[in-house]
């Protein structure tokens, strides 16, 4: 049974990893040309029912607990004035939460957990055909071919194995403009004591600016707009479109290490599903991107989870697995993009202050959005 896995981000690797463990193997198809050849972004939390979850079933808990942050799960809520709104504080040394681990660490534990040739370093897909015996026949940027029996699409946001089973199209949801600040506690001491050890955010009328703490001691900062204006790199313009905010908050921006980078944020439909086909399927952002508020990694990682668990199940019938996976992935996801969505338009409307201390003091049954 030859895999391919098109992706080697969280999603993708979780999945090579727990199929290792079990003694069957894949090969992961990852466009970049190594693993050190972008910056991976800021950290993330993890949570025990999802991605400590995935982590647990891949024997990687003590390693996870070795990098991660419990302290990096503090949060603190301003306004624009500076006005401290909420501060929410974990309980010191706990993993029972949501830890923080930077997203390059993370990578590279489940990276250093795989056999070296297990990733196909600079393939990047360009098209995946069927084949007429079966298995589908792969096609990479420069020419390289390769098959596969089983073709498992964990290649984000924009997929290209997503098209062999549905058509649906990407919506618009916000712009993400990002920057960083490195060496902070040296550098912007003052910056490193408004932040913490975790997330600030300082919530306006629908606009939010945002910084989160990474383990290399530098900040992650993210202006997040509701109009589709991807002109704002310089941080002239962002400073104009968060003018009258108090100056210890923008310092924020005045510091980063260079201009910002603008993203557009998209979101699958709510609820796209498809019918099930032979030897093929999606996990992680191919198979249901959401707004980003903490659910995206967490959601990859334990699809990676159960879909392994199908074809360990039922290794002589994979095309069963891929169906029960689906079956429980549809179901268990379609909830999660719904209050995704709710809570990203929460944080972005005109009463965004008042809407979030509501939802922290009022429905902690929900999952809070994280960093």
């Amino acid at each position: 049974m030859r895999i391919a896995i098109a992706g080697g981000g969280l999603g993708g690797l979780t999945l090579a990893r727990i199929l290792h463990r079990h003694g069957i193997d894949a090969v992961v198809y990852e466009r970049e040309a190594s693993r050190s050849a972008r910056s991976q972004g800021g950290s993330l939390d993890l949570h025990p029912e999802s991605g400590q979850h995935a982590l647990a079933e891949a024997g990687l808990t003590g390693r996870f607990r070795s990098e991660a942050r419990p302290e990096g799960e503090e949060l603190r809520i301003l306004d624009p004035a500076g006005r401290t709104l909420l501060h929410h504080k974990p309980q010191p040394g706990s993993f029972s939460g949501r830890p923080e681990i930077d997203r390059s660490a993370l990578r590279d534990l489940l990276l250093d957990s795989l056999p070296s040739d297990t990733v196909a370093w600079g393939h990047r897909l360009v098209a995946a055909t069927p084949r007429p015996d079966g298995g589908f026949r792969l096609e990479f940027h420069g020419g390289h071919r390769a098959d596969c029996e089983i073709l498992i699409g964990a290649d984000g946001a924009r997929s290209i194995v997503r098209s062999l089973l549905t058509d649906a199209k990407l919506t618009y949801v916000a712009t993400l403009a990002e920057l960083s600040i490195s060496d902070v506690d040296r550098r912007h001491p003052d910056l490193a004591e408004l932040v913490g050890p975790g997330n600030l955010w300082c919530v306006g009328v629908s606009q939010i600016l945002a910084a989160q703490r990474s383990g290399d001691g530098s900040l992650r900062v993210a202006a997040s707009l509701r109009e589709d204006d991807r002109h704002i790199g310089s941080k002239r313009a962002l400073l104009d479109m968060f003018d009258g905010w108090d100056p210890s908050l923008t310092a924020l921006i005045e510091a980063g290490d260079s201009a910002a980078t603008p993203r557009r944020i998209e979101a699958m439909p709510i609820g796209t599903r498809w019918a099930s086909q032979l030897g093929v399927t999606l996990i992680g952002d191919a198979a249901h991107l959401m707004p980003p508020v903490g659910e995206g990694a967490n959601q990859a990682m334990l699809d990676a989870a159960e879909l392994a668990r199908e074809l360990v199940a039922n290794p002589a019938d994979p095309h069963s697995a891929i169906r029960a996976y689906e079956h429980e992935m549809f179901t268990r996801t379609r909830p999660i993009a719904e209050i995704s969505a709710r809570v990203h338009a929460m944080m972005l409307s005109p009463t965004a202050a008042e809407d979030i201390i509501r939802f922290f003091t009022a429905r902690p049954a929900e999952p809070a959005p994280a960093g």
